[in-house]
């Protein structure tokens, strides 16, 4: 192929193996939103579970449906959706809800499917993101405690989600583990009985037990990316990079000193040098941020991207070592052949390791590994 994304499976199962063992007694739900953070939505599933997960989270209604399609019946959570969606295929099949307001919560109430449906009520503890303000936190919890009465509804987590959770030792942290209690025992007096409390994701599944409750959620670990790089990296918590993005060298070709690299010019060959043109770019998730920053492994030596990343392919300036149309390029992965790693990426361009695995585009196929393949 010309290029393609290897998603290691056992690394996966292995990574969940381990975030298993530091969650405790607490259960995990291994989050493969996002397609799987772009490993891919079902084998991810797959080898999450293999792994030990108990649970899988998503954001969307329509990965949910994808899961249940696939023939995956492990306790599912989907938290986001418009006030136009319609919620009773999800209740029909088993999956449970994030319910942010007395409106999603009347809305999955009156889905008719003759069962009732299984809601995470979630509470805004400090992200300002979804989740019920501490002011408007009791008249939910005494709607879910009415409807749960009726039938129609059963209240089966309390949530929330952290800020800061990649910075121990925020003060934010502390803050919000306060007010998620204060907030259960608002439920507790409603008459709620949840039976999974959870607010840890990642980084505090990591480094936090006391925010283990009864459910992780952990998401890029479970890929092997690391959410607090500056603890060290992946293989301090156990953990391996799941992912390997390669390409294939399309062309290379002597230019003298001074020539103009890619669009704007804004790499200039210092000496006559050797170009090789690599067959992926921003529209494919290699970000045009990483122009003249990011590292790929090429004739075994690390090369900078030469000059603006463009939407099919990128250039790199190899000197004169002997590369040649064919030669392989990695751009990340585990670094075990001395590659870049996704969070070296991350930190080359300024943004997170997250953002550098999921960007990868649908052009770029992936293919899978390890012993979970036959099932994928």
């Amino acid at each position: 192929m010309r290029s393609c994304a290897q998603i290691d499976l056992d690394a996966i199962a292995a990574n969940t193996r381990a975030l298993d063992e530091r969650a405790g007694s607490a259960s995990v739900m291994a989050v493969v939103k996002a397609d799987g953070y772009g490993h891919g939505l079902v084998p991810s599933a797959r080898a999450a579970l293999a792994g030990g997960a108990a649970w899988l989270g998503v954001a969307f209604l329509e990965e949910a449906a994808a899961l249940r399609a696939a023939g995956i019946d492990a306790p599912l959570l989907a938290w986001l959706f418009s006030p136009d969606e319609d919620l009773a295929p999800a209740v029909a099949t088993g999956v449970d809800l994030g319910i942010y307001s007395v409106a999603e919560l009347a809305r999955a109430a009156a889905a008719v499917t003759g069962r009732a449906a299984r809601l995470h009520l979630k509470v805004d503890t400090g992200l300002s993101r979804g989740g019920a303000t501490a002011t408007d936190w009791p008249d939910l919890c005494a709607a879910a405690a009415n409807a749960e009465a009726a039938g129609t509804v059963e209240v089966v987590g309390v949530w929330s989600h952290f800020t800061h959770a990649d910075d121990p030792g925020h003060p934010t942290c502390e803050r919000q583990v306060r007010e998620f209690r204060e907030a259960l025992e608002v439920a507790d007096r409603a008459g709620l009985r949840p039976t999974v409390r959870h607010l840890a994701n990642s980084a505090a599944t990591l480094t936090a037990p006391q925010t283990h409750f009864d459910l992780v959620r952990p998401g890029i670990a479970v890929y092997g990316v690391t959410p607090v790089p500056q603890l060290g990296g992946p293989e301090v918590f156990g953990l391996r990079p799941a992912m390997t993005l390669s390409s294939t060298v399309a062309l290379t070709k002597r230019v003298p000193e001074g020539s103009g690299v890619s669009y704007l010019h804004r790499y200039t060959t210092e000496h006559e040098t050797t170009l090789a043109l690599v067959p992926l770019g921003y529209a494919d998730g290699v970000p045009r941020a990483a122009t003249n920053l990011a590292q790929v492994l090429v004739g075994g030596r690390r090369r900078r991207i030469a000059g603006t990343v463009c939407m099919d392919q990128f250039l790199v300036d190899v000197d004169d070592d002997a590369v040649v149309a064919g030669d392989e390029v990695l751009l990340f992965g585990p670094g075990d052949r001395g590659e870049p790693t996704a969070q070296e990426w991350a930190e080359a361009i300024g943004t997170i390791g997250y953002e550098v695995v999921t960007r990868v585009g649908a052009r770029v196929p992936r293919t899978y590994t390890g012993v979970w393949e036959a099932g994928a």
